[in-house]
Parts: C-alpha cells; structure tokens; sequence
C-alpha cells in the first residue's frame, strides 16, 4: 500500500453570513474530494491540543504523527533546515517576516506578499547593516525569512504579525518571559526598530510605493527555538517520504523527518502556484515512495486576507487541478494507493488567524468500508465513521499502524 496526503493549509473555516451562514468549503464546487469523500471514510481531528499554539508547524507535526510536546522547537528551525541553514547548538533560529507597518499600525503580516527578488536585496541590505558575529539574517522566499542569534536565550513571547492586522506594533513587540531573557529580548526589538530606520527609504520601498504596493519597511520576529530531536518517518513509521511545497517550513519539517524534498518549478505559495506541477510530481513520487505529503498553501493565505472569495477559488483549484489529477493517476498504477485529504488546521476568513478547531478529514482506502458521508466540509465530516480523534491517531490510522 502506498498513500498520499493533500493538504490544502487552512481551508477549514466558520459560516460566513456573507455566504449564507456556509463555511467556504459548504460553497465551493468541490466534486473530486466530495467523490473522494464517498468512496471514503470521514472524520474529525484535533491536529493542534489546546495547550499549543495552533500554528502550521505544529499542526504540520502533528498530521505526520510526532509528539508535538517532545519536538516542537518553533517554526524557525524548520525553516532554516530547508533554506540550508546549519543551526548549531546554542543557536536560536526564528522567522523573519519582512511586514508591512502604517501609521505606527501592522498593516500585514507579508508587505503585500513582496516578491522574492525585491525581498533578498532587502535582506542582503539589512545583513550589511545589522549583521554581525552574534547575529545573521538568512533568505527565504517572498515575506518568509529566518534569523539566527548564537547562544540567544529562548526565554521569550512572541506575537504572529498574522495574527493582529491593524494593532499598533509597540504593543505587541517581544516580551521576556524571565530575567534570563531580557537581553535577547532587548536585542531583537531593538533590531526591529533598526530595520524600520533602515529600510523606511530603501529604493526597493520607494519605488512599491510609487506601484501603490504596500513597502517591506520593518522585519518582525516570532515562532523561535533551538534545533529539534527527531525520529524519521522510517524510523517512527518504517515509511519512506518525500514532501512537496512551496514554503520552508514544510520542506524543513520534511528534511528533519527523513523525507525527499521534491522541488517543483512555479510554486508561490498563493493561489497563482502550479498546481499541474504538484500534482504530477506527487503521482512520480509515490512510484519511488511509501508516502507523499502534497502541501498547498493557498488556501491558508487566502484566510489570513479575510478573502472568502479568493478561499473559494483556492479551493475549486485544489479539487480540479491537483485531488482530480492525483485520483485519476493513481487508479492506474498496480497496486493500492490511500489518498487522504485535510488541513492542517482552520485559518477562518472572520479571525484571519489560525485557530484550534478540529479539522475535517477523509481517507480513502480501497481496503476500508466507506461510511454515509456524501460531501466533504466541516459540518458532514462530524458524521463521519472515524468520528473525532488526536495526536498520532490521524497517522497511524492512514498507515493501518
């Protein structure tokens, strides 16, 4: 048996009254993860305890079966690994939004998704001014970047830029949590406002806002930790992997679990992504794998902008252009192939932010009874036949563990 996953990043969400009341998955023309879910069985999952931060790093561990308590070092860490960041011992490796601030206020978490080319001469910018012997920023892709403090103290609070839009930036900047953080604490924020005396009249900023685009004009930081101790998907699972998409932190996750990374050309990450791309590269893939984990992060985007509209969209894409190609495909190779779909966690288009909802999701085995669950949403797959469950049940159930 081989199996695929699809996850669809934050596409779970709440009735919206614009919508009637219907959550964007009850709206959307989904027919291929609806027959999915018909064919298949359906249930709900608590991928993120209610003690945890509901952020894709933990809900990303906790679909592929880790102990999140035990591994859970941040999101940054992760990161680093797939931008080829060696994190030694003692270094504390966060994210490095480059955002967007207006009038004092957090006007997005991205600077208006800046492009990558725009974002590396920022970050080689900052690099020359700010970096030192303690200190190095390191390139991502588009807003998404890692920063990196030898022997920083982790005894720090953080705050998402995605989750308060709107909220005047000094009051939500780093905090110490004991004595013993203060310094890296001070270090950081003072980083922070550097970066906005810095890059205020950067050209790159100067001339996106001449486009009327929104200016890269401060880094935040958030979501940091030291580097993880992992078992491998063989090693826990006795699976092999390879991972497919287009953020860091997924192929990072990937890395430290002990799966390929499987580079497709044309992935951003927003609903212009390639689709078609992924959606070959995992029916490749699973000829070579035990297991395939397809990450696209469009819809989860989509929440953050509070664009129910463009969720929709994100979704129909997903059905018709990656869960139709991959069914058709995989009903042609010799031998069973277990298709599972959910995400990782709800990112609702009213909040804008994730949350800890139990998400809806299918698996589709030829080997399992189907149960009487006709449609694939939030509210029909609470009826589903593997009712709701947490932690490593998801896995180990797709896997017959």
């Amino acid at each position: 048996m081989k199996y695929i996953i699809i996850l669809g990043d934050g596409m779970a969400d709440h009735p919206i009254e614009k919508l009637g009341n219907k959550t964007p998955l009850q709206v959307a023309n989904i027919p291929n993860i609806d027959k999915l879910a018909k064919m298949g069985r359906c249930g709900l999952f608590q991928s993120v305890s209610l003690d945890m931060p509901p952020g894709s790093e933990v809900a990303n561990l906790s679909v592929l079966g880790y102990n999140v308590h035990k591994v859970y070092e941040g999101r940054g860490v992760l990161e680093g690994a797939s931008m080829g960041v060696e994190i030694k011992k003692g270094d504390l490796a966060m994210r490095c939004n480059l955002i967007c601030i207006e009038d004092g206020n957090i006007k997005n978490h991205s600077a208006g998704h800046i492009s990558t080319e725009e974002s590396h001469i920022l970050i080689d910018f900052l690099n020359e001014k700010l970096s030192n012997d303690s200190v190095k920023f390191h390139k991502g892709i588009s807003f998404r970047h890692l920063l990196v403090v030898k022997n920083g103290n982790n005894d720090l609070q953080f705050t998402p830029p995605h989750d308060v839009p709107g909220t005047p930036f000094k009051d939500v900047m780093i905090k110490p949590t004991s004595k013993s953080g203060e310094d890296t604490c001070n270090l950081l924020n003072d980083l922070i406002l550097k970066s906005q005396e810095l890059l205020k009249d950067h050209p790159i900023n100067k001339k996106r806002i001449a486009e009327r685009k929104d200016p890269a004009n401060s880094v935040w930081f958030w979501s940091s930790g030291y580097k993880p101790s992992m078992k491998t998907m063989k090693e826990k699972f006795g699976v092999s992997g390879a991972v497919i998409s287009a953020v860091d932190i997924i192929k990072g996750l990937g890395i430290y679990a002990g799966m390929d990374v499987i580079e497709v050309e044309g992935v951003t990450g927003l609903t212009d992504t390639n689709y078609e791309g992924k959606a070959a590269a995992a029916v490749k893939a699973i000829k070579t794998h035990d297991l395939v984990y397809l990450h696209v992060e469009a819809t989860d985007e989509a929440g953050h902008s509070g664009d129910a509209e463009l969720k929709i969209k994100a979704l129909e894409y997903l059905d018709a252009r990656v869960v139709k190609y991959v069914l058709e495909e995989t009903s042609k190779l010799e031998g069973d192939v277990a298709i599972a779909v959910l995400p990782d966690h709800s990112t609702p288009c009213e909040v804008r932010t994730h949350t800890h909802d139990a998400v809806p999701f299918i698996i589709y085995n030829p080997k399992f009874e189907a149960d009487k669950v006709s449609e694939y949403n939030e509210e029909s797959c609470k009826k589903g036949g593997f009712g709701l469950i947490e932690e490593d049940e998801f896995i180990r159930t797709l896997l017959g563990k």
